[in-house]
């Protein structure tokens, strides 16, 4: 997709897009130019969404439904082309982080939850994305993934080995699409957002202390590295997993401080919960 397309209104498919990241980054593309179909499961929440996004000026459409729903998924797609004609950009934002806990007291219905949620639906919607337009059109997948997914930690395996395999999802479908749809994925590390709340909240200065770029993320930090990525500046990147993290994985050659302050969170957490 060239910029000049995103300046006559390319669209973009963004999930999970409501508040924090999703809605950061369809803000983003709203602003490179793209027309947006936002999805989320909470109606009232994606309406308000659509409206700010409209009184910025964003022409932008609403389906509510979450991505686990395969009709809800289609009908997704289907709004794009019907009210815009066309779908440039994926961007598979949404997410669940359960079940939470020690994997040996995981329900197993919860943990095939992860999987439904955080990778099949991306798979999901990159295959009606690409039958309905990219296959003959071109275009650009982002998958939101996350910094844990290489490595382990207290309490999120669910979340990280499901995230683990959309990396792995990530990099299948870029060769399997190239040359016509680029597919890359953003990593991000711990980020100001409400599903991130209980591991920051009261405890902001402490994690920022141990990141050696001294804060834990914003939003709009993610939504800058995927409007990049499906710029005409990310033409040629395809199959990448784009780090934003704040330094996490550097932290120890920064000599920075508390190198497991986000682990201890979700230590903590998991105490408070019990």
């Amino acid at each position: 997709m060239t910029s000049a397309q995103a300046r006559d209104g390319a669209v973009a498919l963004v999930t999970g897009a409501s508040r924090g990241i999703g809605l950061a980054v369809a803000r983003s593309l709203a602003e490179s130019g793209h027309r947006l179909v936002l999805t989320a499961r909470a109606p009232d929440a994606l309406a308000a969404a659509v409206a700010a996004l409209r009184a910025d000026g964003a022409q932008a459409v609403g389906c509510a439904g979450g991505v686990a729903d395969s009709g809800r998924a289609q009908e997704g797609v289907a709004l794009a082309l019907r009210e815009f004609g066309r779908l440039d950009v994926l961007v598979n934002n949404a997410a669940t982080n359960a079940p939470y806990g020690p994997l040996m007291d995981a329900d197993l219905t919860r943990w095939r939850e992860a999987f439904t949620v955080n990778v099949e639906a991306a798979l999901r919607l990159t295959q009606l994305a690409w039958r309905a337009w990219m296959s003959r059109h071109g275009g650009t997948v982002v998958n939101i993934c996350t910094e844990g997914a290489s490595h382990v930690g207290p309490n999120v395996g669910a979340y990280g080995t499901s995230k683990a395999a959309l990396l792995h999802l990530t990099a299948q479908l870029a060769g399997e699409l190239a040359p016509l749809v680029r597919v890359n994925s953003v990593s991000p590390g711990l980020v100001r957002t409400e599903m991130a709340r209980f591991v920051w909240d009261g405890a902001e200065e402490r994690l920022a202390a141990s990141l050696p770029l001294g804060r834990i993320g914003e939003p709009q930090d993610v939504a800058r590295a995927v409007a990049w990525l499906v710029s005409d500046a990310a033409e040629w990147v395809t199959g990448a997993d784009l780090l934003v993290d704040g330094g996490t994985r550097v932290r120890a050659a920064a000599g920075t401080t508390a190198p497991h302050a986000v682990h201890e969170r979700l230590r903590a957490a998991a105490t408070d919960e019990a």
